[in-house]
């Protein structure tokens, strides 16, 4: 009976420190060190820009800091394997968009995983604000005279794209007109190459296109949000334009490692949910340009299988294909 006695509480004394977020380990027990939050797009970029901000705000809920990683590279793949290779405890999270969660599983010959398998989903972050912007000296102002330039003069101008979204949008957009992409790791630095004249256009965030356009510097042709944006009300959307088939609008969640325990998930997606609606963290998402909600684990769960049925249709649509 001793020895009994004995083996139960070392049982009951593993479950304790083993199962994070279960009732015999205390949910008030968790977090009890600082969490990682990782983010596959480069700093200063829109993902990354909304990540911090985001990750102030939970640290302050949640008592932890919570850390922001960056790895770029491979349209948020490599940040997405990371995540899902970690301890299930709750304290590893990805920021993911859709570009990770959604296109490289879609759109790659040899998917890197399987998204609804190598993770689990906790939250909805928001939608990402995305324009189509040229240089202010390409000589067009409106989406029509772009598309007619580009007829014209088929391959001479050329496109940049940060993610695989915002290089669906624009083979959308564009149909048969042929222009040359070129692929950048982050929004900055394809910008940068925009505003010298090296690139004539692409889809960038609300992050960096409002600055560049009230200078004059650039001009902003029509957002992929269902309705106008607050930070550039004078641009208006595809529906407007006629352009039902610019059907990508880019998101983001949050997700953790797969196994992580229910009571966890659920735990992070209600602070999550609070985060958001921070006063001081819904202001500085707005000035972003991004329209942060969030969501419980099931109805995200349900939300991300949507928009991952969606995006495989309209690539089987255009029968897009990427190397």
């Amino acid at each position: 009976m001793q020895r009994r006695t004995l083996t139960l509480a070392a049982v009951s004394a593993f479950a304790a420190t083993a199962l994070p977020g279960t009732a015999a380990w205390g949910a008030e027990a968790y977090p009890s060190k600082p969490l990682r939050l990782i983010v596959g797009f480069a700093a200063g970029g829109g993902a990354d820009s909304l990540t911090r901000i985001i990750a102030e705000g939970l640290a302050k809920q949640l008592g932890q800091q919570v850390i922001v990683e960056n790895r770029p590279g491979a349209d948020g793949v490599l940040a997405a394997q990371a995540t899902s290779s970690a301890r299930p405890d709750g304290y590893t999270l990805l920021m993911g968009t859709n570009t990770a969660m959604v296109a490289a599983p879609t759109l790659r010959p040899t998917p890197p995983y399987d998204p609804f398998k190598a993770f689990t989903p906790i939250s909805s972050a928001g939608q990402f604000s995305m324009f189509l912007v040229v240089p202010a000296s390409l000589p067009v102002k409106s989406v029509n005279e772009l598309l007619a330039l580009v007829a014209a003069k088929p391959g001479a101008l050329n496109s940049a794209s940060s993610n695989s979204a915002s290089e669906l949008a624009m083979l959308q957009l564009l149909g048969e007109r042929k222009v040359v992409n070129a692929r950048y790791k982050g929004d900055m630095q394809a910008m940068t190459d925009l505003l010298g004249g090296q690139i004539h256009m692409m889809f960038t965030t609300g992050t960096l296109a409002p600055g560049f356009v009230k200078e004059g510097r650039i001009r902003a042709l029509v957002t992929l949000l269902p309705q106008r944006s607050g930070l550039l009300p004078d641009v208006p959307t595809g529906g407007e334009l006629g352009l039902g088939k610019l059907t990508i609008t880019p998101w983001a969640g949050f997700f953790g490692p797969p196994g992580l325990p229910q009571a966890v998930a659920d735990r992070l997606s209600q602070e999550l949910q609070n985060t958001l609606k921070r006063p001081e963290v819904h202001a500085q998402l707005v000035q972003q340009g991004f329209e942060g909600y969030g969501m419980s684990p099931a109805r995200f769960t349900e939300f991300f299988r949507t928009q991952y049925d969606a995006f495989g249709a309209t690539v089987r649509e255009h029968n897009v294909k990427f190397e």
